[in-house]
């Protein structure tokens, strides 16, 4: 942590000396995501429910996995460019450093604009949880903070694990972004709308349904698709552990099996 900290400060002090263009960049960041919801909104003016899910619960849905994905983007997307220093043979140079590896390769060009995507998450979810009705208790108010960092950690083992996969197919950035950004969009909409099989992937494979389904079903009272029991709206964190040592383990293999670019 000491080491990542380092390098993203290092670079969170290249982009300040900028601010004007940290500012139209964090804006732009900010207006491109947030298309996503517009594209949501404009479906809505032409249907009253999706998949019988109303437009507050949908935005409920798209916040969270909004904030969740644009905290693990902040903190670790760099990730998404290891492809290319395999490649390149850039890597070596972070061999020899008397530091972490994955370290240097999360903090490396620390993209401070990417809050826009933080804030524009948090504004959704702020609009959802004002207009959506929520019959709150303690254990929703406690569930919510919850999914949000255990969301993030699942997002972030994901990276992780897309990384490593780098090692092996170095033009794979494109396969990798299907399971980050393609993996946040496909959670903005609501479960009922995509075939059994899908859910069940998005569940028990690759469990991307714990970042958001699963904890929004309990909260907005709604009945899972796979009809899970209620306690499991409450695992978030032992999936989110779960994802982060197995890409932990992904990314050791990776590293074990790099062998430079040769010539």
């Amino acid at each position: 942590m000491r080491t990542y900290g380092l390098v993203a400060g290092m670079w969170i002090r290249s982009t300040m000396a900028y601010r004007t263009s940290f500012v139209l960049t964090a804006f732009g960041n900010f207006a491109m995501t947030a298309l996503d919801f517009v594209a949501i909104l404009l479906m809505f003016s032409r249907v009253d429910a999706l998949g019988g899910w109303s437009l507050p619960e949908v935005a409920f849905l798209y916040g969270l996995s909004g904030v969740s994905f644009g905290l693990a983007d902040l903190a670790i997307g760099s990730m998404e460019r290891l492809g290319q220093r395999v490649r390149d043979g850039t890597l070596d140079t972070l061999l020899v450093r008397p530091a972490p590896v994955l370290a240097q390769v999360a903090g490396d060009r620390f993209g401070l604009r990417r809050l826009g995507r933080v804030v524009q998450g948090l504004m959704v979810l702020g609009y959802a949880l004002v207009v959506v009705d929520i019959d709150w208790t303690p254990a929703k108010v406690l569930l919510l903070p919850v999914a949000l960092l255990s969301g993030a950690g699942i997002f972030c083992a994901v990276f992780v694990a897309a990384g490593a996969f780098q090692f092996a197919a170095q033009d794979a950035s494109e396969v990798a972004n299907a399971f980050t950004y393609g993996g946040t969009t496909m959670l903005q909409y609501p479960p009922t709308v995509f075939a059994l099989d899908l859910v069940r992937g998005a569940t028990f494979v690759v469990p991307l349904a714990f970042v958001n389904w699963l904890p929004a079903g309990y909260v907005l009272d709604r009945p899972y698709p796979l009809d899970l029991p209620g306690w499991v709206a409450f695992t978030p964190p032992l999936a989110a552990a779960a994802c982060c040592a197995l890409a932990g383990l992904a990314w050791r293999a990776g590293l074990r099996s790099y062998r430079s670019t040769g010539s």
